[in-house]
């Protein structure tokens, strides 16, 4: 069993993608370097529009990560550079990723809104195209 954790974040103006890119790139080797992390991907959609797939032993370890060092620090700003935020957590058998068709599958139906300060309309609605397949980091 494995705990995934996916999210959707849209960066609204391209002035916030330089430190955007820092937080997320320090992130996600933070979560690649603790001990219960068992899979990380970032994936760059169109339009600014950037997923995160990771997955986890249990659900406690990825709460660990979350309150903890890089990704600490960078959530508090996605407040001001996102207007469209989501996540989606759920428990699988396999401990493989999800297909990225899934994660957005499963992020319409079980995910939730996260606070944005200038939520776009996709925000408010909650809908929002499946990711395009194309430039992706996975971090093994």
């Amino acid at each position: 069993m494995s705990f995934v954790s996916v999210t959707r974040l849209r960066v609204r103006s391209w002035r916030y993608i330089p430190a955007f890119l820092v937080g997320a790139v320090r992130s996600a080797w933070q979560a690649r370097s603790t001990p219960a992390n068992l899979a990380v991907s970032l994936l760059r959609d169109r339009g600014r529009v950037y997923w995160t797939r990771t997955l986890w032993n249990d659900e406690a370890a990825m709460r660990s990560f979350m309150m903890s060092g890089a990704h600490r620090q960078t959530m508090p700003h996605l407040l001001d550079w996102c207007d469209e935020a989501s996540v989606v957590h759920w428990t699988q058998n396999a401990d493989e990723p999800p297909s990225w068709p899934e994660a957005h599958r499963r992020m319409l139906q079980d995910g939730r809104r996260s606070r944005v300060n200038h939520p776009s309309d996709r925000q408010l609605r909650f809908t929002f195209p499946e990711p395009r397949v194309g430039v992706e980091l996975k971090l093994k």
